[in-house]
């Protein structure tokens, strides 16, 4: 479990980032930390409860059990089989836009025809614009973050559907 100073201490460090949306899983316990809204915000944890003074533009967090055990009996939705499917995935940690600039089109969308070297997104890092190319020809069947969104290096983006 993580102590106090250190929830704290992701707080402020997610309160000054571009992050939106931090989740962390350590020791059986979920940390999850959500920027709020600009007209307020609410701090909660479970089992105890904190609420920041009102006005403050501080992030949500929840703190939660994580239990690993389940019975064969349980039900479960199951994820759509993606094995058929080409993901493109980030090749760096930075932020991912769908279009060169905030007034042009997107690059692709879902249902559009890609060739191998067809620029699908533009990742963001360090200033620098890198253009990312589909890799595979094929048609987008999804698009798995939204625009302005920090991404990891390996986070899947696209889902292809292979010619």
């Amino acid at each position: 479990m993580l102590k106090l100073s250190e929830i704290k201490e992701l707080i402020e460090l997610v309160d000054k980032s571009t992050l939106q949306e931090l989740e962390i899983e350590n020791e059986g316990s979920r940390l999850s930390i959500r920027k709020a809204s600009p007209q307020f915000a609410q701090v909660m944890a479970q089992p105890m409860v904190m609420s920041p003074s009102a006005g403050l533009n501080m992030p949500e967090v929840t703190v939660s059990e994580v239990t690993t055990s389940g019975s064969a009996g349980d039900t479960a939705v199951a994820a759509p089989d993606t094995s058929h499917l080409h993901t493109i995935v980030s090749p760096m940690v930075g932020t991912f836009y769908r279009s060169s600039s905030p007034d042009a089109n997107p690059f692709v969308n879902i249902g559009d025809k890609v060739g191998d070297k067809t620029t699908v997104c533009i990742i963001e890092a360090m200033k620098l614009m890198n253009e990312l190319e589909a890799e595979v020809k094929g048609s987008i069947v999804d698009i798995l973050v939204e625009n302005g969104q920090l991404v990891e290096y390996g986070q899947p983006l696209f889902l292809v559907k292979p010619e």
